[in-house]
């Protein structure tokens, strides 16, 4: 599949994840292009071999920025611009595969797809710790830019 379809079906996944858990309709479509632009960073990682575990980094850092903006753009709380642009990230395929493989009695494979787990979920953690720093280092200057122009 195409950049683009990728692209497309991240908006997609975005919005229809957003109505299942039932997100306000005036957040929809600005979660859905948070979701989609963090995607096209995801891929950008991967042009450059950069790895699934980078990208899902790079990735939440800018889930957890735009969320930022966004929330205070709309007047909401920016988990609900998270949660439904995070769901392209959640290492869906890799659990999978360790639950099967762990069933199978593949213990080396599935010891290895759990490790896949844990090494991208604790990417995507740091990534909204370093998004939130870079949230306090924004509000930081602004509150200081004001100061200066008064």
């Amino acid at each position: 599949m195409g950049v683009i379809g990728q692209l497309i079906l991240a908006y997609l996944a975005v919005l229809g994840f957003g109505l299942i858990i039932n997100i306000p309709h005036q957040a929809l479509n600005l979660a859905g292009w948070i979701g989609t632009v963090t995607w096209g960073g995801y891929l950008l990682v991967q042009v450059f071999d950069g790895g699934v575990v980078l990208g899902s980094f790079i990735g939440s850092v800018g889930i957890g920025v735009l969320s930022s903006l966004a929330a205070r753009y709309k007047k909401m709380p920016s988990i609900i611009f998270n949660i439904p642009s995070l769901v392209s990230f959640v290492p869906g395929s890799q659990a999978y595969q360790m639950v099967r493989n762990f069933a199978l009695g593949n213990y080396d494979q599935a010891v290895g797809f759990m490790l896949q787990v844990v090494v991208i979920t604790g990417a995507i953690a740091l990534g909204f710790l370093v998004a939130e720093l870079l949230n306090q280092l924004i509000a930081f200057c602004r509150q200081h830019w004001q100061q200066l122009r008064s």
